[in-house]
């Protein structure tokens, strides 16, 4: 699985697929991957735990966040292959490792799309409550992943195209939404009251932590990225400088233009609609629908790559490593994520997805990490193309904030994640009987 010299610039690479994605289309998956439906969510959320004093949460989740950034920037820099975090700790840690972080990973990437293709039926019914009764709603869900899995299958160029397209136009909305509600801003508004107390404060930060997490998801493809050892660090840096001042503006608005801010249940419609009218509040529909349509294609461009490079090691059946002959896609892979991915959407049954989500993700976030000063000492890996900044003190800083977000997880929580993790056991012992068997 070692990448060949001039790989980067080779069309097609030892894995058998094709590099197809540049530089701008990766700042696109970074930020397809992180901005999704929170935003359009989480403004209320966290100013009912805290007031303006949401802002500060904003910057200091950014400044934790970016620890761990630049935790993947120098990893991800040594690497040209297709696996992202679980290639990180296959490499750092050994295949058990790697194999229960890339399992996880992809856990997370199928729950996610079944709980967002509900959603994304929910803003639907905003114009068509139809999309959301009984008869339509399995007609629609197998539309949009048919559509979606037909479109990776096709090739890594056609979705990174796609995921240009839904990243402007899930920007284009959240840009107009601050461009024009600054200036309908109440001043006023924004000044903060008395401090919050320290667990409505933590409340408020592992919300807004986790609405900057995701970039992982768009580091898996690789092994389709041209130059990714440059790549992806500029990618990654680039998105977050996007991101974090773009969130901010949106909570300033929101503050500064919405009085039942604390109680909406839709916080950026009901602010364009006081500012803008009715035709604000729909601009801000569409946008949220385009931001979970660019978010779905995102993951099943992720996905389905898990499961490729586990093949590629042996540590899943070799079907799950085949190419089209075609598109050089691993489109075995894409469609049987994307099966799994209907299955699990139209079954309504997540095994507690939220929190599977949010702690398996805090585990892959910990592995890459740590995995820092370990590849730093390893000879026979590639050496970094990017450092982070700090060295160690990045590192330990990064993971004591994962070891406190993993302590808020309750023991129901701990147990599903638990369960996870002895079903991938499970399904590693059965990948290597079975690569024994056919040797």
């Amino acid at each position: 699985m070692a990448a060949r010299p001039g790989v980067a610039d080779d069309p097609r690479t030892g894995e058998g697929l094709v590099r197809g994605i540049g530089r701008a289309s990766m700042v696109a998956l970074f930020i397809n991957a992180v901005v999704g439906a929170g935003i359009f969510g989480l403004p209320s959320r966290v100013h009912a735990l805290l007031g303006p004093w949401a802002l500060l949460a904003y910057l200091a989740c950014a400044l934790l966040v970016l620890l761990v950034v630049l935790c993947f920037a120098e990893v991800g820099s040594r690497f040209e292959r297709t696996g992202g975090p679980y290639l990180y700790a296959r490499e750092a840690f050994g295949p058990v490792a790697g194999f229960q972080v890339g399992w996880l990973v992809w856990l997370t990437r199928v729950t996610a799309f079944a709980a967002l293709c509900n959603l994304l039926l929910d803003y639907l019914a905003y114009f068509w409550p139809a999309a959301a009764s009984p008869a339509w709603r399995p007609v629609l869900v197998s539309a949009v992943v048919a559509i979606i899995v037909a479109v990776n299958i096709r090739g890594v160029r056609p979705a990174a195209i796609v995921a240009n397209v839904f990243t402007v136009g899930k920007l284009v909305p959240l840009l107009l939404f601050v461009g024009v509600g600054l200036w309908f801003v109440e001043p006023a508004r924004l000044v903060p009251g008395d401090a919050p107390g320290v667990g409505d404060f933590s409340a408020g930060m592992l919300l807004l932590v986790f609405a900057f997490t995701g970039f992982e998801t768009a580091t898996v493809p690789a092994g389709e990225v041209r130059d990714p050892r440059r790549t992806l660090p500029f990618a990654i840096l680039a998105a977050l400088a996007v991101i974090v001042p773009l969130y901010v503006l949106v909570q300033v608005v929101s503050i500064g233009t919405l009085p039942g801010l604390a109680t909406s249940t839709r916080p950026l419609a009901d602010a364009a609609g006081s500012f803008a009218g009715t035709l604000g509040a729909s601009v801000v529909v569409v946008g949220a629908l385009v931001s979970i349509a660019g978010t779905l294609n995102g993951l099943v461009l992720a996905a389905p790559r898990l499961l490729f490079a586990m093949a590629g090691n042996g540590e899943l059946p070799a079907l799950f490593a085949r190419t089209h002959p075609r598109h050089h896609t691993p489109h075995v892979a894409i469609m049987l994520t994307g099966l799994a991915m209907l299955v699990m959407t139209l079954s309504g049954s997540f095994l507690s997805a939220v929190a599977i989500s949010t702690l398996t993700r805090l585990l892959a976030y910990a592995a890459t990490c740590a995995a820092v000063p370990v590849l730093r000492r390893r000879a026979d890996v590639a050496p970094a193309l990017f450092r982070a900044p700090g060295g160690m003190a990045t590192v330990i800083v990064a993971l004591a904030v994962i070891a406190w977000l993993l302590a808020q997880g309750s023991a129901r929580e701990l147990r599903d994640v638990a369960i996870a993790m002895a079903l991938g056991f499970a399904l590693l012992w059965l990948g290597r009987r079975r690569s024994r068997a056919l040797a």
